[in-house]
C-alpha cells in the first residue's frame, strides 16, 4: 500500500506512470559512506549512469516530514554538506524522523521500503549490510537481510560489505528464501574484492536473462527481494587477503573504541580507507557505478 507520506519527484513519478524503468538509489551513502565533496559527485555520476543506461534515477532520503522518491540537486548537496550529522534511517528509525520532519539518509532496509512504495522494482547500492563478525554472539545483524526477506524489490550489489561475516550472511538469506543471483559469476563477491570462496544460488549472464527471473518470482507470488550480485570491475579489486588482515586490525580498534549498533559500519568503512592509503574510496565508488549500470539495464529489460 503506498503511504501518504511518499513523494515522488515530477520526473519520477511521469517514468512510472508510463512504464519506464527507474532505478532506486540509496541516500546513506551520500551522508556517511565518503566525504564531501566527494560524496555529491559520486551521487549525481551514479544518476548520470543510470540515465546513460536508459533509466530514470531516484535517488531516496526522508527530507521535510516525507519519504522522497527522486531527489534535486539542492537536496543532495544538503545530505552530503551535512554528513553524518544527518541520521542513518533503517525501518525502525521511519516513523520518528517523518513525525519530527528531521533529515533521514536512508539505509538498504529504508530505501526499499520506499521503493517498493513508489512502485520501483530496481535498487542499485555498494554492498548490502549483513551478519557481523562475531555475530553468533552478538547477534549484530543487519535490518537489510531482513528487509530483502520481505519487500519485492531487487537490490544490484558488489556483494555484502567485507567488513561483514560473509559466510553467515549467505546462511541467513537462504535461511529466508532470498536467492542469490551472481551477475557473470559462480563466486559471490566480496565488495573491494571479487572473490570470497563462497558460491552464489544461480549465475546469470544478462540484463534479460535476470529480469525474466525477478519477473517470473513476483508474478508467481514469490514476494520478497533478489539480490544480484555484481563483482567489482577487475581493475579496482582489491586483494582479499590483503584486506582482511586490515579488516581485522580495523575491527581491533572498533572495540577498542566501543563503538556499537549502526555505527560500526561508517567506523569500519572510514578505518579502511585511512588503512589503504584512499584505495577503498577508489574502488567503493567504482563498484556503485558498475552496479547502477546494471541496475538500469536489468530495469530496462523488466519494464
Amino acid at each position: 500500500m503506498m503511504s501518504p507520506y511518499l513523494k515522488k519527484s515530477p520526473e519520477v513519478a511521469a517514468a512510472l506512470a508510463e512504464g519506464k524503468a527507474v532505478v532506486a538509489l540509496e541516500s546513506t551513502i551520500i551522508s556517511h559512506g565518503m566525504p564531501y565533496p566527494e560524496n555529491v559527485e559520486t551521487a549525481l555520476r551514479v544518476e548520470k549512469v543510470v540515465r546513460t543506461a536508459g533509466a530514470v534515477p531516484a535517488t531516496i532520503a526522508i527530507l521535510d516530514g516525507k519519504l522522497c522518491a527522486g531527489l534535486s540537486l539542492e537536496q543532495i548537496e544538503t545530505l552530503g554538506k551535512e554528513g553524518t550529522a544527518v541520521t542513518k534511517a533503517s525501518r525502525r528509525d521511519i516513523p520518528f524522523l517523518l513525525a519530527k520532519k528531521q533529515l533521514g539518509a536512508t539505509t538498504v532496509a529504508a530505501t526499499m521500503i520506499i521503493a517498493a512504495q513508489a512502485g520501483i522494482k530496481l535498487f542499485a547500492t555498494g554492498g548490502i549490510g549483513g551478519v557481523h563478525r562475531g555475530g553468533a554472539v552478538s547477534f549484530d545483524i543487519s535490518a537489510d537481510l531482513q528487509e530483502l526477506a520481505r519487500t519485492s524489490v531487487a537490490v544490484v550489489c558488489a556483494g555484502a560489505k567485507s567488513i561483514l561475516d560473509l559466510p553467515l550472511t549467505l546462511e541467513y538469506l537462504e535461511t529466508y528464501g532470498v536467492p542469490v543471483i551472481g551477475y557473470q559469476t559462480n563466486e559471490f563477491p566480496a565488495f573491494y574484492a571479487r572473490e570470497s570462496g563462497l558460491s552464489v544460488d544461480y549465475a546469470l549472464h544478462t540484463p534479460e536473462e535476470i529480469a525474466e527471473v525477478l519477473k517470473t518470482k513476483w508474478s508467481a507470488g514469490l514476494t520478497g527481494g533478489a539480490i544480484v550480485a555484481n563483482p567489482v570491475p577487475e581493475e579496482f579489486s582489491m586483494d582479499a587477503t590483503y584486506l582482511n588482515s586490515i579488516i581485522e586490525h580495523a575491527l581491533v580498534e572498533a572495540t577498542r573504541d566501543k563503538i556499537k549498533g549502526k555505527a560500526v559500519t561508517p567506523y569500519l568503512l572510514s578505518k579502511v580507507k585511512e588503512l589503504t592509503a584512499g584505495k577503498s574510496l577508489v574502488s567503493n565508488i567504482e563498484l556503485v557505478l558498475n552496479n547502477a549500470r546494471l541496475a538500469a539495464e536489468i530495469a530496462v529489460a523488466h519494464s
